[in-house]
């Protein structure tokens, strides 16, 4: 299994080449716009605006013509995000129905959370994706609907997210046989879960430069374990790829945390919510794994052959985007 698992490694890093900028594993981070009501008729707008490829976000926040701005907008320049707010006087009982635009978000890969903060204390949030650019407010909203987004929001995290895929790649090359593979995803699944938990709760954090780095080292710590697996040679990691899974898996929670930490939660909700995001992180990447060895399957069926030789690129490949990965990383903390 490994040596056909290696081959189709080779075709998913060459895939990973057009998919993602090295360095960028979290450019689909989603954008966020906070409403939050001041007076009966005064709101606040705030709207952040991911960093897009080291650049501005292309998108444009598009208020309705009857809001009118009360003094002159701030805008900062934050490390991962601009930063814009503006204070803005509604007209009463015209909220609902509202429709804001979000031109050129179409152009991206980039949702975008909308949070709507009542006096009264309630709060209703949705999502806008890049296919439908623009936001109808509404009032509170079924809790199925705001579930079904955070399922949503994980599931498109972990798919963007090419270090974690990477590193599950490298673990789908090391294991040996179905019942270790079962049991190092079952290890990483609940190692990240509880570092994704404790992260959103509050109650655990990591700074996002130092978490970078060591997200891209595990990658790197891969490929000579792959290395060895191709020699035939055994580690810890060979014998125990779940140890290995678990320990690099508190360290993947947090980088998992970092898409909520942007958009937040619903205070009332957050369990719920909690709990969707989970699920949809966990169902892509199953879904990443699925993919994996139904193809492995398919090349076992056509005896798809390559040179023993070209079977040492995966090890190579994410051993070297690992430590450029790491490299950059830790530079960019000094």
């Amino acid at each position: 299994m490994n040596r056909a698992l290696r081959k189709l490694a080779v075709l998913l890093l060459l895939m990973a080449g057009f998919w993602s900028v090295p360095g960028s594993a979290h450019e689909s981070q989603p954008g966020l716009l906070e409403i939050r009501q001041l007076t009966t008729e005064r709101w606040e707008i705030v709207w952040r605006a991911p960093i897009y490829y080291g650049k501005s976000h292309p998108a444009r926040l598009a208020l309705p013509a009857d809001w009118r701005p009360v003094g002159e907008p701030s805008v900062q320049r934050l490390a991962s995000a601009d930063l814009r707010r503006q204070v803005v006087t509604v007209p009463p009982g015209t909220l609902n129905g509202s429709v804001i635009g979000f031109p050129g978000l179409e152009q991206t890969i980039t949702d975008v959370f909308v949070r709507l903060a009542r006096l009264d204390g309630s709060e209703a949030s949705q999502v806008v994706r890049p296919s439908k650019p623009e936001a109808v407010l509404r009032g509170e909203r079924p809790w199925h609907v705001t579930a079904g987004e955070y399922l949503v929001l994980g599931f498109h995290h972990i798919l963007l997210g090419i270090d974690h895929l990477l590193f599950v790649l490298g673990l789908l090359v090391i294991v040996r046989g179905n019942r270790m593979l079962v049991k190092t995803i079952t290890a990483f699944t609940v190692a990240h879960s509880i570092t994704l938990g404790l992260a959103t709760l509050g109650y655990a954090s990591v700074p996002g430069p130092p978490l970078n780095a060591a997200i891209a080292l595990s990658i790197l710590f891969l490929g000579p374990e792959m290395v060895r697996v191709w020699r035939g040679h055994t580690s810890l990691t060979i014998r125990h790829p779940w140890v290995v899974a678990f320990c690099f898996g508190l360290l993947h929670g947090f980088g998992f945390a970092s898409g909520l930490s942007v958009v937040g939660m619903p205070r009332a909700e957050i369990p719920l919510t909690l709990a969707m995001f989970n699920v949809g992180v966990e169902l892509g990447q199953l879904a990443f794994v699925a993919l994996i060895l139904l193809s492995y399957r398919a090349m076992r069926t056509l005896e798809f052959r390559w040179p023993r030789w070209a079977e040492l690129g995966p090890a190579y490949a994410i051993g070297s985007l690992g430590a450029y990965w790491t490299i950059q990383r830790t530079a960019m903390m000094f």
